[in-house]
């Protein structure tokens, strides 16, 4: 009963009624809210923290987490001067003037440790060399100073970071004769990349080209500005949401503005046409036809698109995790504002809708054409897809916070500068465990000396440092000297940054050689000290595990976005064949364009690995579209390729406009100047446009292929499309009871109007 055609006309004329007594007061009290909510969205809270990456539960970030109690927080910027630019006496001065701020705990320079060295007995030559590599130049082109970041500069990093900068402002020092790079640089920098301010550029250009198209495609400017003000009010409460919520934005969150916008655009785009259709067409009630065929195809639609986005969730990278929420927030709040608002919108304006005569293609000629040839079209389509499948085979994943940087940053450029000319960036911390042992000292540092030079043998390691290293090779023989070197040692500073838990834990740390990947170096050292009581944590391990986590997570979400969506389909078409059908033009394009990033050998990174799923959870809704307007004409007595040319001059307009809009807004996003956020628009953007290619060859092609029905065959072929009927299902083609019906509306029914 409550899927009656009845049943859903009388919900829609209802619905008309309310949107003609209440659509003013509905658009004013959207314009009311909308100074909280966008200052509420505005007020988001930014974390770009890369140990966030990985959940807590995790074995990787469990042992990080046990580091820092430990070993208290490691946060390090590291300074690097020109060699000729900076004496001694200038990187002490520096290095006092650091440690005045709140933010810095303390400061290491090549000369402090190389006097506490040979305070400890280390010969002079010998404490120089064991500094080169981390604060002395190889090849003498910088000197390093490092600076060890307090409680309260660890928890206030961007003005920490800011204070260091003032001081070298201060000092009337600048790049090239300075670079300044670390972890807490590196995260502010992309803070601030991913801040809203950044954002604003390409989302005001997204803004002005969606509005040029929805003007060409709808021809008045006050609907097409109110259409856009309802889509900025839509972004807003989403943000506003997911803040009030207690999320948290991070760099992906920088698509989240744009994917909202193409949530609300699409059904709007659709109910706009359908009702112009339906006016045009001279239906007595227009807005109740465009509301009745919008509601089950975009709540359809809707439905696949969130299971999309919840797929991420399968991911243990917890920004993926967090925009797959707010962005399944931001899609539900689309459906509602753009079924809820868009009527209210039409009936201020009525009559200033786009014309039928505004056509991008004749769709009806463009039917016709695909079903003629549409062997030659489906065979050329397997042909790319078995030629796509050799390029995911060389798909492979990356990430790498500095490549997410955009080219000539310069602090990017400073951490080549250190990387390359002083020392490495990447470091793996190794924590030899000796338990509840009672071995004394002197065992235990050259038990970590051994295993030290073990890890210094290998070419993964461009640099070692731990408490071992402050101590001479040849130690006192005496018991009594031996004791005095020990409390003269655990007096200096240096040392307890390097043991722990009264001498149980003792810490290596590892500077990996450039050139070595982080899941590379993890692996190497991992395999190597296999058989030492040594636990590997740390930053690089960290984004090591990332990397798998990643590679994993696109083809775990993938797969079960496809078979929920897949099931979805079917149940609703209540036919698999159909449903299987239905899922091939919106599989084939995100097969080709991997395949295609595959043959190009990029690496899946963070922003890539979560474009599969969305796109497909997005495509979906114009497949749900063309299939509920082919299905009611293909009950309705026509046959399969008369069907499919109905449901293409019904649904092609809708389905070019909001795919070219969308297309358009994402590739707005390649102008961000933070990396994954572009890659993430230009890929999904092409995922977009080639799943119309999809829809309008390969689904009108593969429906062509349905054997008609035997009573159409006896009474002709070629009988005319009926018109629309409400309610249907999409069955299979032989109906024993229906049929000597079918065959009649088949030859004598003319098309019905359109209500």
């Amino acid at each position: 009963m409550s899927d009656s055609p009845q049943y859903h006309s009388g919900c829609a004329l209802m619905i008309s009624n309310f949107y003609r007594r209440y659509s003013r007061p509905l658009l004013i009290l959207l314009m009311v809210s909308f100074p909280y909510l966008y200052w509420k969205a505005h007020s988001e809270r930014s974390n770009n923290n890369v140990e966030t990456w990985l959940p807590e539960e995790t074995q990787v970030r469990q042992n990080y987490e046990q580091f820092k109690q430990d070993f208290g927080i490691e946060e390090v910027v590291l300074l690097g001067l020109r060699t000729g630019s900076a004496d001694e006496a200038l990187v002490e001065a520096l290095a006092a003037r650091f440690e005045s701020l709140d933010g810095v705990r303390e400061c290491l320079t090549a000369s402090r440790v190389t006097e506490r060295m040979q305070e400890l007995g280390v010969e002079k030559s010998e404490a120089e060399r064991r500094v080169t590599g981390l604060l002395r130049s190889d090849q003498g082109h910088l000197t390093g100073l490092v600076m060890l970041m307090s409680q309260e500069g660890a928890a206030q990093r961007g003005k920490t970071v800011r204070e260091i900068r003032e001081t070298l402002d201060y000092c009337l020092l600048e790049r090239p004769e300075i670079a300044l790079t670390g972890s807490p640089v590196l995260v502010t920098e992309l803070d601030r990349l991913g801040a809203p301010e950044s954002t604003t550029k390409f989302f005001g250009i997204s803004l002005i080209i969606c509005l040029l198209l929805l003007k060409y495609a709808i021809g008045h400017w006050k609907l097409c500005f109110s259409l856009l003000g309802v889509t900025v009010w839509t972004i807003c409460c989403t943000k506003a949401m997911v803040l009030i919520c207690g999320g948290e934005m991070n760099f992906i969150m920088g698509a989240l503005s744009i994917m909202v916008m193409i949530f609300t655009l699409t059904i709007a785009i659709h109910v706009v046409d359908y009702y112009t259709e339906a006016r045009d067409a001279g239906a007595a009630d227009p807005l109740r036809v465009a509301i009745r065929e919008s509601i089950k195809p975009t709540l359809l639609s809707t439905l696949t698109t969130l299971i999309g986005l919840l797929s991420l969730n399968v991911s243990n990278i917890l920004p993926v995790r967090q925009f797959a929420y707010a962005a399944a927030l931001g899609a539900v709040i689309a459906t509602i504002v753009g079924l809820g608002v868009t009527p209210a919108l039409i009936s201020m304006w009525p009559d200033r809708t786009s014309s039928k005569d505004r056509k991008l293609v004749d769709f009806g000629r463009w039917g016709d054409w695909v079903s003629l040839r549409r062997f030659r079209l489906l065979g050329g389509a397997l042909l790319l897809v078995v030629g796509a499948g050799f390029g995911l085979m060389r798909l492979a994943p990356h990430i790498n916070p500095v490549d997410f940087l955009p080219e000539g940053n310069p602090v990017a450029a400073d951490l080549r500068t250190v990387d390359e000319q002083l020392t490495s960036i990447g470091s793996v911390e190794a924590v030899v465990d000796f338990g509840l042992t009672d071995r004394p000292f002197v065992d235990r540092m050259l038990e970590v000396k051994r295993i030290q030079e073990k890890i210094d043998a290998h070419p993964v390691v461009r640099h070692s440092f731990s408490a071992a290293s402050m101590f001479p090779d040849q130690l006192p023989d005496g018991p009594l000297a031996a004791a005095r070197l020990f409390d003269r040692a655990s007096r200096l500073s240096g040392t307890n940054n390097y043991i722990a838990q009264d001498e149980r834990l003792w810490r290596i740390s590892v500077r990996v050689s450039s050139g070595w990947k982080a899941n590379e170096a993890y692996d190497a050292l991992k395999t190597l000290l296999a058989d030492e009581p040594v636990t590997l944590t740390g930053v690089s391990p960290l984004i090591a595990d990332a990397q798998e986590e990643i590679f994993t997570s696109y083809w775990k979400s993938l797969t079960v976005a496809l078979t929920t969506i897949t099931l979805v389909m079917i149940l609703s078409l209540r036919s698999l064949t159909a449903g299987l059908i239905a899922m091939t033009p919106n599989v084939v394009p995100i097969w080709l364009v991997f395949g295609g990033v595959g043959f190009m050998g990029m690496p899946v990174d963070i922003g890539m690995m979560m474009t599969g799923s969305i796109a497909l959870g997005i495509s979906v809704d114009h497949t749900f579209h063309f299939l509920v307007k082919y299905q009611e004409e293909y009950r309705a007595g026509a046959s399969t390729t008369d069907a499919s040319r109905a449901a293409l001059l019904h649904t092609g307009k809708p389905l070019v406009e909001s795919t070219i809009i969308s297309s358009c807004a994402m590739l707005a996003l390649c102008l961000s100047s933070f990396v994954p956020t572009a890659r993430f628009g230009w890929l999904m953007a092409s995922l977009m446009m080639i799943s119309v290619i999809g829809e309008l060859i390969l689904l009108p092609a593969l429906l062509s292929l349905r054997p008609a029905r035997r009573q159409a065959r006896n009474s002709g072929d070629d009988a005319p499309a009926p018109g629309l009927r409400a309610g249907t299902r999409f069955e299979p083609a032989h109906h024993a009871a229906d049929a000597p019906h079918a065959a009649g509306r088949e030859s004598h029914t003319p098309r019905r109007p359109l209500v």
